[in-house]
This record gives structure tokens, sequence and C-alpha cells, in this order.
């Protein structure tokens, strides 16, 4: 098995950016989901409720900027916050954030039809993996729900497009992995393995299963279309839904440092019992 594609998020919930190469850090993959949106009371906004934020894509330049395009081709850098003061946020076990400077939540604003701050987190070390989602002592992570790393499975993928059918897929006939927002995908030798990896080794860095993924209403949303509808996760509650919810994919915590690659080797560890 292989690695076939490295994806990171710089914004949570924006658009993300392909890389051949990703640096993997304590917390995730380098510059993944370090920015988040925040309302003007620092509750969190994603796509779930605002769909036209997948509109937007974040992309990242170098270790202290981003920049953020829109489809119609226009684009703003937006710099490490510097000198200014952390504004409460509700992410959890988070509590603050570095705003960004208020010409980037302007643009941002007018795209998505709504008043938004963008907000950056400066110290990763400092949110906890919780434990209900399989941290361990130690275990950090960026702006992410719930994990440092999402992977998920090519084989996965197909097995689900073959149980939702023709009728469907002449709909969204790619049923594009992107409606799941991996950091990691990988080519895969039998349908969902890897919910049963204890660890696995990609590359030559090594990683402990947390849990299998949970999704949500997020991979309804069509990536191009923006809009929502049933699939897929109608399908998969039919097929994979135990403990009330659905699952895809799996999330990772890093047991070391190093870079990944597309094209690096994936071995398995020791299996764990089935969910």
């Amino acid at each position: 098995m292989r690695v076939t594609d490295l994806q990171i998020y710089p914004v949570k919930s924006l658009a993300g950016d392909r890389l051949d190469e990703a640096v993997v850090e304590p917390w995730g993959l380098a510059g993944d989901r370090r920015w988040a949106l925040v309302d003007e009371a620092g509750e969190k906004v994603t796509a779930r409720e605002e769909h036209a934020l997948l509109g937007l894509r974040a992309e990242q330049i170098d270790e202290d900027t981003i920049r953020i395009h829109d489809r119609d081709g226009q684009s703003i850098p937006v710099e490490t916050p510097l000198g200014l003061g952390p504004v409460p946020v509700s992410h959890a076990r988070q509590g603050f954030a570095n705003p960004a400077d208020e010409d980037v939540n302007w643009w941002i604003a007018e795209r998505v039809g709504r008043p938004l701050r963008l907000v950056w987190q400066e110290d990763p070390a400092v949110r906890r993996v919780s434990g209900a989602h399989g941290g361990q002592d130690g275990d950090v992570l960026s702006l992410a729900d719930a994990g440092p790393l999402l992977l998920t499975s090519r084989a996965s993928l197909t097995r689900l497009r073959e149980w939702i059918g023709a009728e469907w897929a002449q709909e969204d006939p790619d049923l594009s992995m992107l409606r799941f927002r991996p950091n990691v995908v990988i080519d895969g030798d039998e349908p969902f393995a890897e919910d049963g990896w204890s660890t696995v080794r990609l590359g030559g860095v090594e990683f402990r299963t947390a849990e299998t993924c949970d999704r949500c209403v997020m991979a309804t949303i069509h990536p191009e279309e923006l809009v929502s509808g049933k699939e897929p996760t109608a399908t998969l509650a039919r097929h994979r839904r135990w403990g009330g919810k659905t699952w895809f994919g799996t999330r990772l915590v890093p047991m070391g440092s190093g870079s990944l690659r597309v094209g690096d080797e994936v071995a398995p560890g020791l299996p764990t019992l089935s969910p």
C-alpha cells in the first residue's frame, strides 16, 4: 500500500492545499488547521453552518503566511498575528486565539455574507486530544475537531460508491474524497481494513490509531456546488452505523516526527478488536 494524496487545510472549514510532501508535527501535519473562523461572540463557525466557506481555499505560503483565495480569482495574504491580544473562542480545550487583521475579516465577510473573525492558534501544544476521542497523556492537536490527522482509503471509498449505486452516482459521479477532508489518502488493499489497525507506519513515521472517525454533515455537502443532500451519509448509515453514529476513516496520533511524501509505503501494525 502507498500514500496517494496529502492535504492540509490551513483554515478550518475552508478548502485545502494539496501537497507532495508534508512535515509531521505532534499535533498533525505542519500548517493544518492552525486558523479558524468565529463569530462576533467568539463562537466557532464552520462549513456545517456556512457552506460558503468551502468556496474559499486556503494555501500555505510559508511558515508565517497563508493566502485565502475565492472562486473569482481574488485572494488576500494573511500574516501570523503579531502584537494583537488573544480573543475568546469556543473551540473545546482552546479558550483563546489570536485575531487576524481587520481587513482580512472584512474580505471574508463580503464573500460569506456575515461578519466573521479569523483567528490563529499560537501554540497547539496547549490543546490536548480528548480521552473521549482516544487521546492519551501528551497528545495534542491543532484546531481540528478531534484528532491530529485523518487517514482515508481509496479502497473504502470504492466500496462506498458500490453501495450507493448508479442512481446517485449520476449526480456526483466522482464522489470526491474531499467530502471527507482527509490529510492522508492511501490506496488500500481491503475496504475498511484501516478500522482494525492499532498503529500504522507511513513512510518513516509511526502513528497510533486514536479512533475510527465519526462523520458529520460535512460529508453531505458537495465540495463544488456547496449544497447538501442525504448522501453519502445515508448509505454509510445503512452499512457502517454503530453507537448511534456513522464511520469513515481513522484519526491518527503521531508517535514520532519526520516527513510524509506521496508514494510512501503504508505498513499497518497489530490489529485491534473490531468496533
